[in-house]
């Protein structure tokens, strides 16, 4: 946006720019407000060109009988007069520091101009003393710190509005319903079973939960056979009536797991098996020679060893991704990521997730209330459709079996990755408010998926 900015200063001019945003605010402050005659509105403007919009919208919205006080934002009280709305435009997306907004009467709405005062616009950070808004309007295009971190929960309802300038080739985008049918294909009408197979290597003896979880997931996302093995039990151990059961040796087991592999279009690998000598040696075989791609997690995922760089450790883990015949999906969550890469996750989750995808030659998808995806080529999606509900056991298990049938059906793995955990948080807004399990998620999964028909 700054680049998008200064290019606009230039053709467009500043003053022209400015006057389109304050338009913008005042307008969704009079829809806010449901009329302006009459109405008190307050402006806390900052000496930046945020202030600048923010003053226009308070002239705007003057000439429409609303009364207005603008109050500059070094120099605001810490409780604001009485009104019926706050304009909070102290500061944008430029901001960094620290930043005390002054309070709001009780029940008195805000709205923030681009971003809430005091929000990182890149990284989602905030102080304590940031603005709580009831309402956003932001310009061209959402930020990327109004989906992460602390944004959601600060910037209220989002109203992105058009001031004529064209975004260019945004390096992140948000995943929405539309793409269910614009990514995910239909069935050939001479599809068969073989050509959307997943193969679930997962669970251990007294783990199987998780291999239920996930071939289920699978099934329910458009796989047309899924073959299951769990390391050390019986086949037929997991009570997935439509899967077909493969016997794997508790130990030595990669072989007869690459073996099947052959006959598929993607592996799931991970959930449930354990950290045992024999799993990490089964994980990292079958990353080194599946010609398939492989989604990788949880156990999978503490399989694999800390990611270092392929050129210094040739041996390591990061050398082994990055050297993967195939494209590899890796799904952790923060301490996962944490493990992998033997630090803390940096503040931009978006950075983080962009660097670790580039450098291993991987599609790196980091889970939390928004989930960041990122390409090896840089490009990041993401998905914002996740909610609290999801915070229960298993529910990861039946999130990297809808990524593997969304692979397995021909879409390129960082879009069904992006794709599989937007359905899967959609999936999870259709189920019980509280009280909701994984075990409930495939079948809900299905129902979104069929909504396109």
């Amino acid at each position: 946006m700054r680049a998008v900015d200064e290019a606009a200063y230039a053709s467009v001019g500043l003053e022209v720019l400015v006057e389109r945003a304050g338009f913008a605010v005042a307008g969704t402050a009079a829809r806010l407000l449901g009329g302006t005659y009459g109405r008190r509105v307050v402006v806390v403007a900052g000496r930046g060109h945020n202030g600048d919009d923010g003053r226009v919208a308070a002239r705007l919205l003057a000439r429409r009988g609303a009364r207005c006080t603008v109050v500059p934002a070094g120099e605001a009280p810490e409780q604001l007069p009485e009104c019926d709305l706050v304009v909070d435009a102290a500061y944008g997306t430029g901001f960094r520091g620290s930043y005390r907004a002054p309070s709001p009467p009780p029940g008195v709405p805000v709205l923030a101009v681009d971003v809430p005062s005091g929000l990182d616009g890149e990284t989602g950070e905030a102080g304590e003393g940031a603005v709580l808004a009831d309402a956003t309007v932001t310009f061209v295009a959402l930020k990327v710190g109004l989906l992460v971190g602390r944004g959601p929960s600060l910037a209220g309802a989002v109203h992105v509005a058009d001031i004529g300038l064209d975004p260019g080739r945004p390096g992140a985008h948000q995943v929405e319903d539309l793409d269910i049918a614009a990514w995910l294909p239909r069935r050939a009408r001479d599809a068969h079973k073989w050509q959307h197979a997943v193969l679930v290597v997962a669970g251990s003896p007294g783990m199987l939960g998780s291999a239920e979880l996930c071939s289920r997931a699978a099934l329910r996302s458009g796989s047309g056979m899924v073959r299951l093995g769990s390391p050390g039990t019986e086949p037929g151990a997991v009570p997935v009536a439509e899967a077909v059961a493969i016997g794997l040796p508790l130990e030595d087991w990669a072989g007869a797991a690459l073996e099947q592999a052959g006959r598929c279009k993607a592996v799931v690998l991970g959930p449930g098996l354990g950290t045992s000598d024999a799993a990490r040696a089964g994980v990292r075989a079958v990353l080194a020679e599946a010609a398939v791609p492989v989604v990788l997690d949880a156990d999978g995922l503490n399989c694999l060893g800390e990611l270092r760089d392929p050129v210094e450790d040739p041996g390591g883990a990061g050398a082994l991704l990055a050297r993967r015949p195939a494209p590899t999906v890796l799904t952790p969550h923060e301490g996962e990521l944490a493990r992998l890469t033997g630090r803390l996750p940096s503040a931009s989750r978006l950075a983080e997730a962009r660097h670790l995808a580039r450098r291993f030659g991987v599609t790196m998808l980091l889970k939390g209330s928004t989930t960041v995806v990122a390409a090896p080529s840089g490009e990041v999606l993401l998905s914002t459709a996740g909610s609290s509900r999801l915070a229960t056991a298993g529910t990861g298990d039946v999130l990297s079996g809808v990524i593997g049938a969304f692979v397995a059906q021909g879409v390129e793995p960082h879009r069904a990755a992006a794709l599989a955990a937007h359905v899967h948080g959609r999936a999870a807004s259709r189920g019980r408010p509280a009280g909701l399990v994984a075990g409930d998620l495939p079948e809900l999964v299905s129902s979104v998926l069929s909504w396109r028909g």
